[in-house]
């Protein structure tokens, strides 16, 4: 992708060239490059160039990481006439607008194995469930009992409606509009999802709040340093449980997604509980 940039925009300068993007990520139709804000002035020439290489129908500008607690993605159009696109993933279908909300391709495979992981006629809960990126595999393949999708950030809300309709999953997945420490559920889940990052260990006690008395399982996101790992995240899910009157029965399934950050990683955690 540099290569072709370079060739194909005019007037770069040395150090503007080492800045272009190497790669990029299909969403859908939409092509979203990763772009220093200092390129700004070669935006609408790199988006028509990678738009015509890439045969997308639009190419969207990504200048920054995903910030806040909505989730809101630093994404902005430079070529075409749209942002919205329909998204296909393990025969999910996601229809989402990649300016206004978030979608990482790099949790595909997770996505993936946890909808192979949920039992028949479980209750699972979704703390952040956006767009229904584990909310809508796990409903379609896992054949639960039922998923409550917590979402926070309205317009993802009103997206995940029109993905639950899209996959024919009304009656399974359930939306629910709140900030999931706040959502009265009461003590119904076999399991929860907390595809959340960074910090996520905030909302551990209300991950926990969520599981039957007996137990179940937290499938857990969070960032840690390379150098704390496992530890660190093994005694914060210990030590949360005792507040609930669970034991940490087992932490498998130890796992890197990806690196979130220089020397820091997004890892996941598959934590079963038991009570006492």
């Amino acid at each position: 992708m540099r290569d072709v940039l370079k060739e194909a925009v005019p007037g770069l300068s040395t150090e503007e060239t080492r800045l272009l993007p190497t790669g990029y990520h299909l969403v859908g139709d939409i092509a979203i490059l990763s772009l220093n804000p200092s390129m700004r002035p070669h935006f609408p020439a790199i988006g028509e160039a990678a738009r015509k290489e890439l045969k997308a129908a639009a190419i969207c500008a990504r200048t920054g990481p995903v910030v806040g607690e909505l989730r809101l993605p630093q994404v902005e159009l430079i070529a075409g006439k749209k942002t919205e696109t329909t998204h296909t993933e393990n025969g999910i279908l996601y229809h989402l607008d990649v300016a206004k909300v978030m979608f990482s391709k790099g949790n595909a495979s997770e996505r993936g194995r946890l909808a192979a992981v949920v039992k028949k006629g479980e209750t699972v809960v979704d703390m952040f469930a956006g767009i229904g990126y584990f909310s809508l595999p796990i409903a379609k393949t896992g054949n639960p009992r039922t998923v409550y999708a917590i979402e926070l950030n309205p317009v993802a809300m009103e997206f995940l409606k029109q993905n639950i309709r899209l996959n024919n999953l009304v009656g399974k997945v359930t939306p629910i509009l709140g900030d999931s420490r706040n959502v009265p559920m009461g003590s119904v889940a076999d399991r929860v999802i907390m595809g959340y990052l960074p910090d996520t260990w905030r909302y551990l006690e209300a991950a926990l709040s969520y599981l039957k008395p007996e137990g179940g399982t937290i499938h857990y996101h969070d960032v840690y340093p390379k150098e704390s790992l496992w530890d660190e995240p093994v005694e914060r899910l210990e030590k949360y449980a005792f507040k609930y009157g669970l034991k940490l029965q087992r932490a498998s399934n130890k796992k890197v997604v990806k690196q979130y950050s220089p020397g820091k990683y997004h890892i996941v955690i598959d934590a079963v509980f038991k009570a006492y």
